[in-house]
């Protein structure tokens, strides 16, 4: 009976967090401990890693400075082209959270610092689930599913009645 108890249990839960285990959310601080400025290799920073719906991308740059545009299309973030942009980064701490998948561009404010290198093209991968095993940013935090693992504990207490 008690097996049944937990089947129902795991069940319940499975079909509440939508089919899917849980994947972990990862912060990706642009450039690292340099940040977002004209010295940083943001190419040699992004290289390798993998970022996923979900994940949230930090921006730290001097606001007096620096702006960063995000623009809608390859051609824009090539040419430096941020006439048209979708959105503009000034405070100098800027969160993006990556939310749908697909390619975002973001590209410096000055010219020169754009010409320069100082932009950066992520393409956005579908959530990874937390069974599968994957590779995992050096320099990023996690932050695991303990929402989705406190409500089995309270689930499984509740159907054992401890």
């Amino acid at each position: 009976m008690a097996g049944v108890k937990l089947f129902t249990a795991l069940l319940v839960v499975f079909v509440t967090i939508g089919g899917q285990w849980a994947a972990a959310q990862v912060h990706h601080v642009v450039g690292g401990d340099g940040g977002w400025n004209p010295s940083s290799n943001l190419g040699s920073w992004s290289s390798g890693r993998t970022f996923r719906i979900g994940d949230k991308i930090w921006f730290t740059y001097a606001a007096a400075q620096e702006k960063i545009v995000e623009v809608k299309s390859m051609k824009e973030y090539l040419t430096c082209d941020v006439t048209n942009p979708i959105r503009m980064f000034t405070d100098g701490l800027d969160e993006v959270a990556l939310e749908s998948e697909g390619a975002r561009f973001f590209t410096s404010g000055s010219l020169d610092n754009c010409k320069n290198g100082l932009k950066l093209h992520v393409d956005v991968k579908p959530h990874e689930t937390a069974m599968a095993a994957g590779p995992t940013p050096s320099a990023a935090v996690h932050i695991t599913g303990l929402p989705c693992m406190a409500l089995i504990g309270l689930l499984l207490c509740s159907i054992t009645g401890l």
